[in-house]
């Protein structure tokens, strides 16, 4: 066995019986849960240098570590997982799965990404001497992006 996650409240704790197993509402997936909120594959944990790792697969109701929504994120023993309004804790040991030295590192691109705003994360924001500037691409005619005034220009 390679953990467990223990349903939050109560009730029966779900061994982690392969390094590569999926959640989800369908019968097919390695662990079904049987709730109406929960999408038909809704994600996937993979065992990675001694570490369990959570994928969302594009659920509707999301997926969530420790309270925030994740595309994927490492999970560390005790972490909190939220497969839609499900809550679940997350207990296994690094060491006996045979993880040697510091975790690996989680994707803080994606967290980096996420931080930013949508206008910086589609480049139409740029940080310039301190001061963000913004374009009005609302104002395009000829396919180039414009500096939209300010009051003071």
């Amino acid at each position: 066995m390679y953990g467990e996650l223990v349903p939050v409240g109560g009730g029966d704790t779900i061994p982690l019986l392969r390094p590569t197993l999926t959640i989800g509402r369908r019968e097919s997936c390695d662990i079904c849960l049987r709730f109406g909120n929960v999408s038909g594959q809704h994600c996937q944990l993979v065992l990675e240098s001694g570490y369990w790792f959570i994928q969302d697969l594009n659920s509707q109701n999301g997926t969530k570590v420790n309270g925030h929504r994740v595309v994927r994120k490492r999970l560390d023993p005790g972490d909190t997982l939220g497969l839609a309004k499900h809550k679940f804790t997350v207990q296994y040991s690094p060491v006996a799965l045979g993880a040697s030295g510091p975790p690996p590192g989680d994707d803080e691109a994606i967290e980096s990404v996420m931080g930013k705003s949508l206008l910086e994360r589609a480049g139409l924001q740029r940080r310039l001497g301190g001061e963000s500037s913004r374009y009005d691409v609302t104002n395009d005619a000829k396919g180039q992006l414009k500096r939209k005034r300010s009051a003071d220009d």
